[in-house]
C-alpha cells in the first residue's frame, strides 16, 4: 500500500482491467490516501451522468456508446464488473469524498477507429505491441500464457509490495514500445486532465487509475506544464461533429460477455472465478471451482467420481507447489482437473494455455470447465436508469398491439395482423432477442397468408434494445436504418441484396424501399453471374405480381429491376461458354426471365420475338453448357416459338450420352409443362423421340448417361413421372403398373450396373466355351 505521498504529487496506478488484485491495490490506496481527485480511464464525456453509475445496479454493467456519421460508424463497450478496478475507483473515490472524474476520449472519437473491429470494446489495451516482453517474461516464469504469468506474479502472491511489482511490470512490458496515434492522442488527453487536477488539488493527493500500458506514458506526460491544465478549468471535452449522431447509455451486461473465452477483447478470462477470488481470496476461489467444475459435470452426466475430485485436488496442489504460487491459481486448478478428469489425447491445446473463443471439438469437459470457470452471473441495471427512446417506443407498441410473451398467429390480410407482423419483423431484424418466427411467407409470390411467432429466450433483451438504441429513437426508424446499413454493406453482391428486399418489405419501412429498389437497378447491370442474378429478379417479380399483402404489387421501382435483371439475364447466358454438368443457378435465371416475359412484358425493353431470337441463339451455340442449350430450346417452346423435338434430340450424338441428359434438365427446366402435355396427348412426342434414343444407346453408353438422365427426369413431380413411365409402358404393349414401376427396389444406378455386370461374365464364359443356356 502507498503512503501518503507529498503536497502536490500525483499518484499513477496502472492496473488490469478486472484484476481483482488491482481493484484491491485502488481500494487500499484510495483509503490510506483520501484523494481530492480521483481520475479514472473512461470517456469523459459520461462525467455528466456519474450519478447513473451510482445507482445501486447489480454489476456486471457495461456503458455503451456509439457514433455514426455518413461515413463511419462505431459502437464500443465498457464493462465494469464488482472487481474492475475502474468501478471501485469510481465507487469508493465517491465514498471517500473525493471528485471523480473520467479522463479519456469519447468512446466515438476517431483515436479509437482504427481497431480492426468496429464493435470494439474500449478497453482492449494493445498487449500485441508489446506481446515481446510477455513471452519473454513467460519464458522465464515457464508459464504458457499471459493470463497464468499475471496469476502468479499478481493475483496469488500476496498484496506485500503489489504496486511496486505492478510498476516494474509494466514499465518493462511497455518499453521503448511507441504507442500509435490514437494511444498517442488518448495518453495526451489524459494527461491533460491529470496536469488540470494536480494544480487544482491545492496540495491533496490526486489519484489516477488507469490501464498499465498508458503508465509509463502518462508518467511523462504529465510532470511539466502543458495546455489543458491549470486553474483555469478542466480540459475541454470533445463535441459530437455537426450531422453526427453519438451517445451513450448504460447496458446490463453478463459474466459470459465478459469472458475472454466468449471473445471478449480485454481484461481476465474467466470471470466467475475471479469473483469468487474477489470475494474469498484464492484458497476459497480454487475450492469452489473444484466444486463448480463437479456440479456441471455431475448435472451433464459426465461421469466425474470421489475418486477422481481427491486426484485433481492433490494435482493442483501439487502444481501450486511445484510452481512456486503461495496458493493455488486458477490455471493450477484448471491443469489438475484436465489431468485427473480427461483421459483421452486431445487435438488442440487447452484452451486456458491461449487467447480466444473455444473452437469446435473441444473435449465437453473441457467445455465445462471453462463454462464453470465463466459463471453465469448476469446484471440489472437499478429502475431508475435512464433508457434511449427506442426501449420506450417498443415497450409501448408491444403493449398498444398486445405482443406479449406468448405464441401469436398473425392473419397478414388483416390491417392488425399486418400491422402486428411490421413490428416483430423490424425486433428480429434489429436482432432482439424474445420471438421466433417459424412459419410464413418465404417471399413475395409464396401465397402463405398467416404467419407464427412463438416466444423464444429474452435474455439479454433489455441490453439489446438499448444498444438498438444507437440506430433510432422509434422502432421504424431504427430498422430502417439497420436495413440501410445492410444495403451498403452488400455492395455489388445481389444476393443479400435480394434477401434484404423481401426483408424491407417485410417491415413495411416505406421510404427506405425505394432506396432498395434504387441500389437493386443498379447493380443488376453489373451482377458478373446468372444465378444470383436470378435469385434477385424471381424475388423482384415475385412481388410485382404477386404481393397485395404487403403493397407492393405492381410497384413501379420493382418494374425497373425487373426489366434491367431480364435483359442482363439474356446478355450473359450469350455469352456463357465452357462448363459441364447442370448449373441450377443458370437454369432459375432462365426460368425467371421466362416468367417475366409471360406475365410481366409491359415491362420489359425486349420484345418475346427478340427473346425467342436470342434464345436460338444459345441453343445453336456447341460452346455453350448442353443444360444452357436445352434451356434454350425450352424457353421457345414455352414462348410459343417450338423447335422439331426429334431433330433437336438426334442432333445430341449418342457419342456424348452425358450431353443428353444435360440438354434434357435445361429443357424440363423451362418447359416441363410442354413436355407433360405432349407426352399425355397421344401422338408422338418429345418424350417418344427420347425412348428411341436411349434404346438404341449401347448399353456402356446408356450406363454412362443414366446418372444425367434420372437427373433431368427428376424436374417431373411424381404424378408426372406416373405418366410418362404409362406412355413408355403402352409403346412396348406392355401391361402393368407405371407406379410400380417407378418403385424399384433398390437404386436403378445399382441395378443397371449390377446387370451390365452379369453381361460381361457372360460375356467372359462364353469367350471361354463356359457359357451357359440365357
Amino acid at each position: 500500500m502507498p503512503s501518503p505521498p507529498p503536497s502536490g504529487n500525483v499518484v499513477l496506478l496502472g492496473v488490469r482491467h478486472h484484476s481483482p488484485a488491482c481493484g484491491r491495490l485502488v481500494a487500499d490506496t484510495i483509503a490510506a490516501l483520501r484523494p481530492a481527485y480521483v481520475l479514472v480511464e473512461g470517456p469523459a464525456d459520461m462525467n455528466g451522468r456519474l450519478p447513473e453509475l451510482l445507482l445501486g445496479h447489480r454489476l456486471p454493467v457495461a456503458v455503451f456508446s456509439h457514433y455514426r456519421d455518413e461515413e463511419r460508424v462505431a459502437t464500443s463497450w465498457a464493462p465494469l464488473c464488482d472487481y474492475s478496478p475502474e468501478w471501485i475507483a469510481l465507487r469508493d473515490g465517491h465514498a471517500a469524498g473525493a471528485e471523480v472524474r473520467f479522463i479519456d476520449l469519447p468512446a466515438w472519437h476517431p483515436a479509437f477507429t482504427g481497431r480492426a473491429d468496429p464493435r470494439a470494446n474500449r478497453y482492449a489495451d494493445a498487449e500485441a505491441r508489446y506481446a515481446q516482453a510477455t513471452r519473454r517474461l513467460c519464458a522465464r516464469f515457464a508459464v504458457d500464457s499471459v493470463d497464468a504469468l499475471w496469476d502468479g506474479l499478481f493475483e496469488v502472491a500476496g498484496r506485500d509490495g503489489l504496486a511496486e511489482r505492478l510498476d516494474a511490470y509494466f514499465d518493462l512490458v511497455r518499453g521503448d514500445a511507441e504507442a500509435d496515434p490514437g494511444d498517442r492522442a488518448r495518453e495526451e488527453y489524459m494527461a491533460s486532465w491529470i496536469r488540470a487536477a494536480r494544480d487544482r488539488a491545492g496540495g491533496r493527493p490526486v489519484l489516477v487509475v488507469t490501464g498499465g500500458f498508458h503508465q509509463p506514458a502518462l508518467r511523462a506526460l504529465s510532470a511539466g506544464e502543458g495546455p489543458g491544465g491549470g486553474p483555469a478549468g478542466w480540459p475541454e471535452v470533445p463535441e459530437v461533429p455537426e450531422g453526427a449522431l453519438a451517445g451513450s447509455f448504460l447496458v446490463p451486461y453478463s459474466f459470459r460477455q465478459l469472458d475472454a473465452f466468449s471473445g471478449y477483447q480485454s481484461g481476465m478470462p474467466s470471470p466467475g472465478y475471479y469473483q469468487l477470488l474477489w470475494q474469498d481470496g484464492p484458497q476459497a476461489a480454487a475450492e469452489g471451482l473444484l466444486r463448480a467444475v463437479a456440479e456441471r459435470l455431475r448435472a451433464r452426466r459426465i461421469p466425474v467420481s470421489t475418486a477422481d475430485l481427491i486426484a485433481a485436488r492433490s494435482l493442483t496442489e501439487g502444481l501450486a507447489l511445484l510452481r512456486g504460487h503461495p496458493s493455488a491459481s486458477r490455471v493450477d486448478v484448471l491443469d489438475g482437473l484436465a489431468g485427473a478428469l480427461i483421459g483421452d489425447d486431445l487435438d488442440s491445446p487447452l484452451p486456458w494455455t491461449t487467447r480466444g473463443s473455444l473452437t469446435a471439438g473441444t473435449h465437453p469437459v473441457v467445455v465445462e470447465m471453462v463454462a464453470a470457470c465463466s459463471g453465469d452471473a448476469g446484471g440489472e441495471l437499478h429502475p431508475d436508469t435512464p433508457l434511449p427512446p427506442l426501449v420506450h417506443d417498443v415497450a409501448a407498441c408491444l403493449a398498444r398491439l398486445d405482443l406479449a410473451d406468448d405464441p401469436v398467429t398473425l392473419d397478414l390480410t388483416s390491417a392488425d395482423g399486418l400491422t402486428r407482423s411490421r413490428v416483430l419483423h423490424r425486433l428480429r431484424v434489429l436482432g432482439i432477442p424474445g420471438f421466433t418466427r417459424v412459419s410464413g411467407p418465404a417471399g413475395g409470390a409464396d401465397p402463405v397468408f398467416r404467419e407464427r411467432w412463438e416466444p423464444g429466450p429474452a435474455h439479454g433483451r433489455e441490453a439489446a434494445l438499448i444498444e438498438a438504441g444507437a440506430y433510432g429513437a422509434r422502432l421504424d426508424e431504427a430498422a430502417s436504418v439497420v436495413l440501410g446499413e445492410r444495403m451498403r454493406a452488400a455492395g455489388t453482391d445481389v444476393e443479400p441484396l435480394a434477401r434484404l428486399l423481401f426483408d424491407t418489405v417485410l417491415c413495411g419501412v416505406g421510404p427506405l424501399c425505394a432506396q432498395v429498389l434504387d441500389a437493386l437497378e443498379q447493380q443488376v447491370a453489373r451482377v458478373p453471374e446468372l444465378g444470383p442474378l436470378g435469385e434477385v429478379l424471381a424475388a423482384a417479380l415475385g412481388l410485382w405480381r404477386h404481393d397485395r399483402i404487403f403493397g407492393a404489387a405492381r410497384d413501379t421501382l420493382l418494374g425497373g429491376v425487373v426489366a434491367g435483371a431480364v435483359a442482363r439475364v439474356f446478355w450473359l447466358a450469350e455469352g456463357a461458354h465452357g462448363g459441364c454438368g447442370v448449373d441450377r443457378g443458370q437454369l432459375r435465371a432462365l426460368e425467371a426471365a421466362r416468367d417475366a416475359l409471360l406475365h410481366a412484358p409491359e415491362l420489359l425493353p425486349l420484345t418475346r420475338q427478340s427473346a425467342v431470337e436470342a434464345a436460338g441463339r444459345i441453343g445453336r451455340d456447341l460452346r455453350a453448357p448442353a443444360a444452357l442449350r436445352g434451356a434454350a430450346f425450352g424457353l421457345r417452346w414455352a414462348l410459343g416459338s417450338p423447335d422439331d423435338p426429334a431433330a433437336a434430340v438426334q442432333a445430341l450424338t449418342p457419342s456424348a450420352p452425358d450431353t443428353l441428359g444435360d440438354w434434357l434438365a435445361g429443357l424440363f427446366a423451362l418447359a416441363r409443362d410442354e413436355v407433360a402435355r405432349g407426352a399425355a396427348a397421344g401422338e408422338k412426342s418429345l418424350v417418344d423421340v427420347v425412348d428411341e434414343v436411349v434404346s438404341a444407346m449401347p448399353e456402356d453408353a446408356f450406363l454412362i448417361g443414366l446418372p444425367a438422365l434420372r437427373q433431368a427426369f427428376a424436374f417431373f413431380p411424381p404424378r408426372e413421372r406416373e405418366r410418362i413411365a404409362e406412355r413408355l409402358l403402352e409403346r412396348r404393349g406392355a401391361r402393368g403398373s407405371a407406379r410400380s414401376l417407378l418403385r424399384t427396389t433398390a437404386d436403378p444406378l445399382l441395378l443397371a450396373r449390377a446387370r451390365a455386370l452379369e453381361e460381361n461374365v457372360a460375356r467372359l464364359l462364353d469367350r471361354h466355351g463356359l457359357g451357359t443356356v440365357r
